[in-house]
């Protein structure tokens, strides 16, 4: 027997000639977990800004309508089973991407589309256009199924500071009464978690999972860690994995990665060390948080 083809991806983000963010980090891992990868791009520079100056330009929401349009007359557009977004560059752009995301559902009811809410960090604060945060918060954050907000984002998002990973669950289970089914908080740095670790907590409509991996001693830590996080992340998902098993699988690609990072490196070691998007050699089990 053949095996099942597996859904197309629908990635939407950044990309860029040098470096690994954006579509040219999650094309590659999901291209190497088996998807097929439908590529549009929001903007295109030379390098990220890790490396300080480049060169490119924001594309215009008028660009990328156009580029899905011509899938769409392809007959491609409805064949997509699961969209990534990630780095906008303007609010209209949102407005197209949302767009394209109900045209498709209407076609395929069971799509999945992860929206990874870019803004910011901490440290870096935020970076990107003023109106993208009230664009995500009050229409992409509703309309996806899967967010994968760092902490400085779910803070940003939901107003809240948070103290603990119990008040981390409970403000992402307020938020799930806004859209999403699926609340992923990256970076989770509470004052319960031992400083020498990081949290990643997930929570839908049926638990909450945390796993926790060491702090890595990088400075500066690559660029690209979340985009490579929420495209591990969604392609275990779309393969069948359950919640709890596919953040345990893309925490640990990306703690792998980022331990195989050169100090001083400003990418991830996505080529040389592509068989941890396959198969990780770190494990972390994800621990059931109580209600």
């Amino acid at each position: 027997m053949s095996t099942p083809a597996k859904p197309i991806i629908l990635s939407i983000q950044s990309h860029v000639a040098w470096g690994y963010v954006g579509n040219s980090a999650a094309v590659f891992a999901l291209q190497r977990l088996g998807f097929e990868v439908l590529q549009v791009h929001t903007v295109l520079f030379s390098n990220h800004t890790g490396y300080g100056q480049f060169r490119g330009q924001i594309l215009s929401a008028e660009h990328i309508q156009s580029i899905l349009t011509g899938l769409r007359e392809r007959g491609v557009l409805h064949k997509v089973g699961a969209v990534l977004s990630g780095y906008l560059g303007n609010a209209e752009t949102g407005s197209v991407i949302l767009d394209a995301v109900g045209d498709i559902r209407h076609a395929n009811p069971q799509l999945r589309y992860l929206c990874d809410p870019v803004m910011g960090d901490v440290g870096r604060g935020l970076f990107v256009n003023p109106a993208i945060p009230n664009f995500l918060r009050d229409q992409a954050i509703p309309f996806a199924n899967i967010i994968t907000p760092n902490q400085f984002e779910f803070e940003l998002l939901t107003g809240a500071k948070l103290a603990s990973v119990g008040e981390a669950v409970a403000v992402a289970r307020q938020l799930r009464g806004r859209g999403p089914d699926t609340i992923i908080i990256t970076s989770l740095a509470t004052p319960d978690i031992a400083a020498d670790q990081l949290g990643t907590l997930a929570v839908n409509g049926t638990g909450a999972w945390l796993v926790t991996t060491p702090r890595i001693d990088l400075h500066p830590l690559p660029n690209g860690m979340g985009d490579v996080f929420a495209a591990t992340l969604l392609g275990r998902l779309v393969d069948g994995k359950a919640l709890p098993q596919a953040l345990e699988l893309a925490t640990a690609t990306l703690y792998s990665l980022v331990k195989a990072t050169t100090p001083g490196s400003r990418d991830l070691p996505l080529i040389a060390e592509q068989m941890q998007l396959v198969e990780p050699a770190a494990h972390f089990a994800a621990q059931a948080i109580a209600p």
